[in-house]
């Protein structure tokens, strides 16, 4: 899940993450009263789910209240198009009125699972303010990480080693120390995949802020963070994937034209790349589970259905803890109740194998029935390609 940079910055400060003065406004009257408040120059910063705010205009200063009311009246209820929400771009709904900085240096900190080693690791750059990835493609050694054992944490140690790596000054050398513990703790208290602060100041009095903050986390610990999981704005995600969620269906949308519904995560990769192999494009990841019901695989197909990119579809289904008959007899229900106008593929495998194939031969419906997964990848493509 993720969530907004006011919100990511309200957590972080609990931990005791220094961060800029600042509130978010859901009006250009709110924004001008935050900023009457701040007194001076503000930032107005539009608050959507992506990065590359800046490039796009969504991050503006303001040298007062008035022009920060103007600004924000500017952003607010227009679509903001950066590199990472694509041409169709976001809505912005809220603004983060913050105080203005006199920045020194720009670096870079953040936090991930690196899962082959199965641990966090803490990386750095002293090239802050620009994505991680063209650090990494460009510049890889000045990328600095630590990683850390969950057994015993981040440690003191490692966190002065990172300071001095950055090549900060000997009197900020104890605070750098206590803002990246903080910033662990946090991760970690919190159940977050990733922690992000770039650009990460040193002001030109001396001060250590966080300027952005970008925080995601675990689904599957929500349920241990209730106050986390009512940060969760719909309005950020794509409608098909709040659908999907609603009925405890992994879904995730592509830009492909071919849709797929599967049992299992490493399934559905597979599936996926054969699609590719196959000269097509996945149209979407969707993993019923292992035990899903018919009308769990009734709503699977409509969500799939409900993009209008979709030009045929793959069900890969390999039958065991979930029948071949129930996942046939589900597919036949959607098909029959959406009136579906694109071809369909099934390959069952598994549990009730011959009863899901004879259901499907039976339902007088058009389905195409496979015999393996690159029979199936195959079939689906070719049929997708046809006008």
């Amino acid at each position: 899940m993720k969530i907004h940079e006011y919100q990511a910055k309200q957590i972080l400060a609990r931990f005791g993450v220094t961060t800029p003065r600042g509130d978010v406004a859901y009006t250009a009257e709110e924004a001008r009263s935050v900023a009457e408040r701040l007194g001076g120059t503000v930032v107005v910063k539009a608050q959507i789910h992506a990065g590359g705010r800046g490039k796009a205009g969504g991050i503006k200063v303001a040298r007062d209240s008035k022009e920060a009311e103007r600004l924000a009246h500017e952003m607010l209820g227009r679509k903001l198009v950066t590199l990472q929400t694509g041409a169709e771009g976001r809505v912005v709904r809220r603004v983060l009125v913050e105080e203005g900085l006199e920045i020194a240096r720009e670096l870079y900190l953040g936090i991930v699972i690196d899962r082959s080693l199965a641990r966090p690791v803490v990386m750095a750059s002293s090239e802050g303010g620009v994505e991680i990835e063209i650090v990494a493609a460009e510049h890889p050694e000045k990328i600095l990480k630590e990683y850390i054992d969950p057994a015993v944490g981040f440690q003191s140690f490692q966190a002065r080693k990172l300071a001095f790596g950055l090549g900060l000054d000997a009197a900020l050398v104890n605070e750098a120390t206590r803002f990246f513990t903080a910033i662990y703790r946090a991760f970690e208290a919190t159940d977050a995949s990733l922690v992000e602060i770039n650009p990460l100041v040193v002001t030109r009095d001396g001060r250590l802020l966080a300027l952005d903050a970008k925080m995601n986390f675990d689904d599957n610990a929500l349920s241990r963070h209730k106050d986390i999981r009512e940060l969760r704005d719909l309005d950020e995600e794509d409608p098909l994937e709040v659908k999907a969620s609603n009925y405890n269906l992994s879904y995730i949308r592509l830009d492909g034209n071919v849709g797929c519904m599967v049992n299992g995560a490493g399934l559905a990769m597979a599936t996926m790349d054969l699609i590719q192999y196959a000269g097509g494009r996945p149209a979407n990841f969707l993993d019923v589970g292992g035990g899903a019901s018919e009308e769990q695989v009734r709503r699977g197909f409509e969500i799939i259905l409900s993009d209008p990119n979709v030009r045929a579809v793959l069900v890969n289904i390999f039958g065991g803890i979930m029948r071949c008959d129930i996942v046939a007899s589900g597919v036949v229900a959607a098909a029959r109740s959406l009136g579906v106008r694109v071809p369909v593929v099934v390959r069952l495998e598994g549990t009730n194998v011959e009863l899901g194939q004879r259901i499907l031969r039976e339902s007088g419906l058009n389905f195409t029935v496979a015999r393996g997964m690159k029979d199936a990848a195959e079939k689906v493509v070719a049929l997708g390609s046809r006008k």
